[in-house]
């Protein structure tokens, strides 16, 4: 693992260690679908456990297990491929600063969720969507011809689902959606001006 020298830090639109980062992937989203078996298997108690409950203290802990959690096979199936593949390439800046990106749409989203949702939430939906606008909106922070293209393409494919981030169904979170777009955007503008002074940028 080393530190890039002071200066501008390059713009990426792939990770730099692209095997590492699809291994993470998948051993990520294995994880998903190994707590949504043992949720089944108790008959959805562990989801009932590690949900985000609005307003209630006793639920804040649910900002860090909600996104681990889905409602049935279904809701985890619809999640898996943008899961793989927004996370992938959200790893373009090196896993150090993928872990900060994540970390940071993964606190503005529960609490979002935690402030405003009418009931209990769970799901990676929220992730999803804040890689999403990561990958959407950071080249053009970075004024980066290359990660503008792919924010291009992934919207040609993907853009139907900035639609959730408003009320539509009764039973989906539009509010995780949201704020797990707006930490994508508050992440996206931090990692440019973090390039822009030049910090150095952990790559493993």
């Amino acid at each position: 693992m080393t530190a890039l020298p002071s200066g501008r830090a390059p713009a990426r639109v792939l990770p730099p260690a692209p095997k590492r980062a699809a291994a993470i992937m998948l051993l990520f989203t294995a994880a998903l679908w190994l707590f949504e078996a043992i949720d089944s298997a108790s008959g959805g108690m562990v989801q009932y456990a590690g949900a985000i409950y609005p307003r209630d203290t006793g639920g804040l802990a649910g900002i860090l297990t909600a996104p681990l959690l889905h409602d049935d096979w279904a809701h985890l199936i619809a999640n898996t491929l943008p899961f793989l593949i927004f996370g992938f390439l959200a790893m373009s800046g090196g896993i150090a600063q993928w872990f900060a990106v994540t970390a940071t749409i993964w606190v503005i989203g529960g609490v979002g969720v935690w402030l405003t949702s009418p009931y209990p939430v769970i799901g990676a939906s929220g992730i999803v969507f804040g890689w999403f606008l990561f990958l959407l909106v950071r080249g053009f922070y970075a004024r980066n011809v290359g990660q503008i293209v792919l924010a291009v393409v992934l919207f040609l494919f993907w853009g139907s689902l900035l639609w959730g981030v408003l009320p539509s169904d009764p039973m989906v979170s539009w509010q995780g959606h949201l704020f797990g777009a707006i930490g994508g955007v508050v992440a996206a503008s931090w990692v440019a001006k973090a390039d822009r002074r030049g910090t150095p940028t952990l790559r493993m």
